[in-house]
């Protein structure tokens, strides 16, 4: 059995659903998606992104993640189950939830894949960037079960739904002693943030080819003229340009927009590694022989910034024709 574990029904655990339904048809497995939740939705659906079972443990405390109640009931849950593979994204609550999962069940855990396969006796090769980014390795653990890993979201895509599938569900009773936590919420405050680059059809993305900090605004305007983001490479994050939230990358986050505008970037492997599956890759560098070109389907040999306040400039001009 391969097992989805994720505190939500989303574009992640539909992502990780399709991965595993082509990986369990390798080798004859059946695919549960497991969900600790604080709200009941049409499971069934599971069914039409590749899920045999889904398994819902649903409550209102569990809205927002807190790791004692969640690992108390992933862990009862499991070892009811005993699946062979456990998969999870790489989002705070995979982070957070799958290691100490790993630690209670007494199994090793690889973070962060970036591709996943199986062999022919059931063993996960979990693949994941190794030595600051600059070599892929591929891990299995032959020896303990499960087997498990946390896959960055946007790695795979969505399997198309198919509409005549439904899943089996099963819903878990959740006790008062599993909702017992050590911590205590003592207030919330909602992150400011500019649009989440992970959804974004758009990025405008800048690197320090940039030059200074004042020139992101122009980036911030020309992906508000195309209701996209802004992103950043690791360097622009570290010189406090931008918030982390902002990082492509290995070390920050992997998207897939439709066009992907890479200004004044580079293009270390460790970048790349985070946009190369964007649809359309648009280059602006002064360098010729920067490695972005490579990966670039309309490479522009400019200046970075003076280029993208030309964009803008002409995207205004034509929404005030009317274009």
């Amino acid at each position: 059995m391969i097992m989805v574990l994720n505190n939500a029904f989303d574009k992640n655990s539909l992502e990780l659903l399709g991965k595993a339904r082509e990986l369990a048809n390798k080798v004859g497995y059946r695919v549960v998606l497991f969900l600790i939740t604080g709200k009941e939705e049409n499971f069934e659906r599971a069914g039409g992104y590749g899920a045999d079972e889904v398994v819902a443990a649903v409550h209102p405390q569990l809205k927002r993640f807190s790791l004692d109640p969640f690992l108390r009931i992933s862990e009862r849950v499991v070892r009811r189950y005993n699946p062979s593979i456990i998969i999870s994204p790489a989002t705070t609550f995979g982070r957070t939830l799958l290691p100490a999962l790993a630690a209670k069940l007494k199994t090793g855990l690889t973070a962060d894949c970036t591709g996943l396969d199986i062999d022919d006796e059931g063993n996960l090769l979990q693949t994941r960037p190794a030595i600051g980014g600059n070599v892929m390795a591929t891990i299995k653990t032959p020896n303990h079960r499960p087997q498990m890993a946390t896959v960055r979201p946007k790695t795979f895509p969505i399997p198309k739904y198919d509409d005549s599938k439904k899943a089996k569900v099963t819903m878990k009773e959740v006790k008062d002693e599993d909702l017992e936590d050590r911590c205590f919420l003592l207030d919330f405050k909602e992150k400011e943030m500019e649009a989440n680059i992970q959804e974004a059809d758009v990025i405008v993305s800048v690197g320090k080819g940039l030059r200074r900090k004042e020139n992101v605004e122009i980036a911030r305007k020309l992906a508000r003229l195309v209701r996209g983001a802004v992103g950043a490479t690791r360097a622009v994050v570290d010189a406090k340009w931008l918030s982390q939230d902002h990082q492509v990358g290995l070390s920050g986050k992997v998207v897939k927009p439709k066009v992907y505008i890479a200004a004044g970037i580079s293009g270390a492997v460790q970048h790349i590694a985070g946009m190369q599956t964007s649809e359309f890759v648009i280059a602006i560098n002064k360098d010729k022989y920067a490695p972005i070109f490579k990966v670039a389907d309309l490479g522009l040999v400019a200046d970075a910034a003076s280029t993208l306040e030309e964009i803008a400039r002409r995207l205004e001009s034509l929404r005030e024709a009317g274009n």
